[in-house]
């Protein structure tokens, strides 16, 4: 707890009291409190939490909190609130932690766990769940049985969200009613579904089949958590695959640092103008990204020459589509991103490189990188010239829409940039040189800009200063490109 804010502190605190007083009810003699039902739920409880302890690093949270949250909700249902808070805190207590501070953390999740157990208690009972689930030879009473269920399922994200408002407007400075509007629509979807599940399993607890019967409900619940956290685990490989892969680019070529990130951003703003798939759209941006990739494999001295290059290391340079394709073939999940990789330096007239394709014939994953590549490295500030400003980069890549740029792709990204526009942070620095960015006023509107040089570069040792008298250069002329 040393490592926590005190503010943060003072919000754990009185959340571990409400936690204890809401459980007080459960030790008095003539509690109705069916403990068997309470020891087998916290059982269950913590045989989700063991699995999830047991898995490999990085993949199996999902695991564990997708089929703990139809037991804590069962429990809810099952039992009065004191038990359910009860079942909730001692499962949470021997949970996984994830980061420092692991004390504080752990008690803060049972506490909490706690306190939204017994609130959606609380609710169902108000609402007379309990006579609607059956037992004792009565059937259960559908649908009058989802009104109340789902009602819990309410009142759990909003004291669940409303509680992760607090203790983050205590740690972080963070307004309460930003983070619960920013969290609570994504986890009451979730939740209405994790009711649903709790809402059976009580009800087959209830019948005649027993406790063992409510297993079969739990059991596909886990199961298709687990397929989740393995997708989860995938995606997560997947950008840490593309984040080593840029680091690596960005320590050889410290020249052009944060343009492979600013690409797949631009990307992105294309692909959705003209209306991809989700899908589509990550793998443009990881195209975006990773376009350069291929600069791995060219001579340092050649990518941080100061002067112009050679026609030999014209060719040289021109060779990094080839090598870029060559690194990422065998990465699977990049598919359509492997062929921007290799063409995003080919012209709609046939004039470009490395294999001279014309019109149609360039991919269309390379047509969009193309115009992203173009326009950010117009828009930023290089060791050689200032920064174009959004207005001018755009009738640049206009005046060559048609012969070097598919004008579709440049329709699209003038668009989009008119509805976004294009932050500060965006066109930032991108040579090593610790001063603050060469800014023009734009006419887009743009996000609030995020000020200084990006904290990746703050450290970097200082570069020759720019020679911002040099003229601005089209498109196709960038010899870094």
């Amino acid at each position: 707890m040393s490592g926590t804010p005190a503010a943060a502190r003072v919000c754990v605190l009185t959340a571990v009291l409400g936690a204890v007083w809401c459980t007080l009810p459960a030790y008095a003699a003539d509690a109705p409190v069916p403990w068997g039902t309470a020891a087998l739920l916290a059982a269950l409880g913590l045989g989700c939490e063991a699995a999830g302890r047991r898995s490999p690093p990085g993949g199996p949270g999902p695991v564990a909190a997708g089929a703990f949250l139809p037991i804590l909700l069962a429990a809810a249902f099952l039992l009065p609130p004191s038990a359910a808070a009860l079942v909730a805190a001692s499962v949470s207590l021997a949970g996984r932690v994830e980061q420092p501070p692991y004390t504080a953390r752990r008690i803060w999740r049972a506490a909490q766990r706690a306190l939204t157990c017994a609130a959606a208690s609380w609710t169902y009972a108000a609402l007379d769940g309990p006579a609607t689930v059956g037992g004792g030879g009565a059937a259960p009473d559908f649908p009058r049985a989802l009104l109340p269920a789902c009602a819990a399922a309410v009142a759990f994200s909003l004291v669940l969200t409303a509680l992760d408002g607090i203790v983050l407007a205590a740690a972080e400075r963070r307004p309460v009613h930003r983070t619960v509007g920013e969290l609570l629509p994504l986890a009451l979807g979730p939740h209405l579904v994790h009711a649903l599940t709790g809402l059976m399993t009580a009800v087959l607890w209830r019948s005649p089949y027993g406790p063992l019967s409510a297993l079969l409900v739990l059991l596909p619940m886990y199961l298709s958590c687990w397929v989740f956290a393995q997708y989860h685990r995938e995606q997560s490989a997947h950008r840490a695959t593309i984040r080593a892969l840029v680091h690596a680019v960005d320590i050889k070529d410290t020249y052009t640092r944060g343009h492979s990130e600013r690409v797949g951003r631009a990307s992105v703003l294309i692909a959705r103008e003209l209306g991809m798939d989700d899908r589509r759209v990550e793998g443009l941006r990881f195209a975006g990204i990773l376009h350069d990739i291929g600069k791995l494999g060219v001579p340092t001295r050649v990518l941080r020459k100061d002067g112009p290059l050679t026609p030999e290391e014209r060719r040289i340079m021109e060779l990094h589509p080839e090598y870029g394709h060559e690194i990422v073939r065998g990465i699977g999940f990049l598919d359509e991103a492997r062929d921007a990789i290799l063409h995003h330096h080919e012209r709609l007239d046939g004039s470009g490189y490395p294999y001279g394709l014309s019109g149609s014939r360039i991919p269309e994953f390379a047509r969009v990188v193309a115009v992203a590549d173009a326009f950010d490295a117009m828009t930023s500030t290089r060791s050689y010239r200032r920064a174009r400003p959004v207005s001018a980069a755009l009738a640049e890549l206009k005046r060559c829409a048609g012969s070097q740029f598919d004008p579709r792709m440049v329709g699209a990204l003038d668009r989009a940039l008119r509805r976004h526009g294009w932050s500060e942070a965006d066109t930032a620095v991108t040579a090593d040189e610790p001063r603050e960015p060469y800014m023009s006023r734009e006419p887009y509107p743009s996000p609030e800009p995020r000020s200084g040089v990006p904290a990746a570069r703050r450290d970097a040792p200082p570069a020759p200063p720019a020679r911002s008298a040099a003229p601005l250069s089209g498109p196709s002329r960038d010899r870094r490109r």
